[in-house]
């Protein structure tokens, strides 16, 4: 038995692109803020190249001994606003680039945490941060960062909604592949390794290495074996194959951890595609019974499998976290691409969808004169999505100057491309610029 388990993790691993997405080290930084900002960054740096110094070393030993590829070593850091706002400084753009110098030094793929976290209102230095975001994500090369602005328990900052806009056009006018590493959340997780998206919450440990595992391709070819067969059977299938796969990121993850002596945090079991062929949760769709990821039961489909794919995570390991679910964006899934190009999957069908799985609207490219208010109105109701629903949800929307509808936009690398979609007429405008705050429900009142 134990033999024929070694085959299949063998299987999976050369056959059907199972790999461990990342291992991401959480750093926290409260203990480099300084009212002098070149102290606060040269506390900053020097942490984080001590404490990650052989993150992307162990990466590679782990992907020799247990022959699985380690997709992205990256780091994440305590919400930036939170430890520049002592300073007293007008922009934070040294901060950006102090994190990059860092994850420069330390080999690291990405590291995450340029962020703020104005859900129920703006702290001394998240105006700042946020004002900082277009030059800050331009300068840099591997900082990500993320603005947190609403929850089920505070509801939506609609004064963020529309500055959030705004960054994201002025982001585009720098370079449109700033907003690639900028997302808009609403119950943003403390605990997320994936990015654009992640940081260190403020609640967790020191240090801490969270990992995410991803699989479209082993779930696939598990699921062309019950073809035909009930959907009991399908999400029973997707539910074991979950199982298996969270296994190994749990392995992975404690071993990293035991080696960099800190302490193992999460799992993050979500299906994040690349564009690379046999590697689309669309196609896991499709081979559930759709001939087109985006035509009616799309919904369906996509909540049965966000659903398994979470019950078998939390079976194999007590400390599943992150996101866990499906991810659907639009440039990274081959599937996808496929879908809109043949006129299968719009706007609205995309915004459905985010309703039942992880985590949003994703690596979508719009026109390039989409106005500022048409994506704040895109941030509000992916926001309200997640405040009613109690998940996180996300916008990292791309306006790519020159570009309309039909155009395709290349990215490069794991980000694909992308055909530009058409995010329809009229203009929210005078309801975002009401701003103040949309309540959270009735349902959040829980002591």
């Amino acid at each position: 038995m134990e033999t024929a388990k070694i085959r299949e993790t063998l299987r999976m691993i050369n056959d059907e692109r199972l790999d461990l997405r990342t291992i991401t080290m959480g750093i926290s930084l409260f203990d480099c803020i300084d009212s002098d900002s070149d102290r606060a960054c040269q506390k900053i740096y020097d942490k984080i190249t001590t404490k990650a110094r052989d993150l992307v070393k162990v990466g590679q030993q782990l992907e020799a001994e247990y022959g699985i590829k380690i997709a992205n070593k990256r780091v994440e850091v305590t919400p930036i606003a939170m430890i520049a706002a002592a300073s007293g400084d007008h922009d934070y753009v040294k901060y950006a680039k102090t994190l990059d110098k860092a994850a420069h030094a330390i080999g690291v793929d990405f590291i995450g945490g340029f962020s703020a976290l104005v859900q129920k209102g703006y702290g001394s230095g998240d105006r700042v941060l946020i004002d900082s975001l277009p030059q800050a994500l331009d300068e840099t090369d591997l900082v990500c960062a993320s603005v947190n602005l609403g929850s089920t328990k505070a509801g939506i900052n609609m004064d963020a909604v529309k500055q959030m806009g705004e960054v994201v056009v002025a982001a585009s006018k720098r370079d449109y592949m700033c907003n690639a590493k900028l997302v808009t959340f609403c119950n943003a997780v403390d605990d997320n390794p994936f990015m654009a998206g992640g940081f260190l919450g403020v609640g967790e440990a020191d240090t801490v290495i969270n990992c995410g595992v991803s699989g479209p391709g082993v779930v696939k070819a598990a699921l062309e074996k019950v073809r035909g067969q009930s959907m009991d059977v399908v999400a029973e299938t997707i539910k074991q194959t979950a199982f298996k796969v969270t296994r190994l990121g749990q392995l992975i993850g404690s071993e990293a951890a035991k080696r960099l002596h800190t302490r193992f945090g999460i799992v993050d079991l979500s299906l994040a595609p690349t564009a690379a062929a046999g590697d689309s949760v669309a196609e896991v769709l499709e081979e559930i019974g759709l001939s087109s990821v985006g035509i009616h039961g799309t919904t369906a489909a996509l909540a049965m499998l966000n659903d398994a794919v979470k019950k078998g995570g939390i079976m194999a390991c007590s400390h599943v976290g992150g996101l866990s679910g499906a991810f659907i964006p639009v440039s990274e899934d081959a599937g996808m691409i496929r879908a809109v190009e043949n006129d299968h999957l719009h706007f609205d069908k995309l915004e459905a969808m985010t309703s039942v799985c992880s985590v949003g609207l994703d690596m979508i490219a719009v026109p390039g004169d989409t106005s500022a208010a048409v994506i704040s109105g895109m941030i509000a109701d992916e926001a309200a999505i997640g405040m009613i629903n109690a998940k996180t949800t996300a916008v990292r929307v791309i306006p790519v100057p020159g570009k309309k509808v039909g155009d395709t936009v290349e990215f490069g690398g794991l980000l694909g491309h992308a055909p530009v979609m058409d995010v329809g007429s009229g203009s929210p405008a005078k309801m975002i610029n009401r701003g103040g705050t949309l309540p959270a429900p009735i349902h959040s009142f829980k002591n």
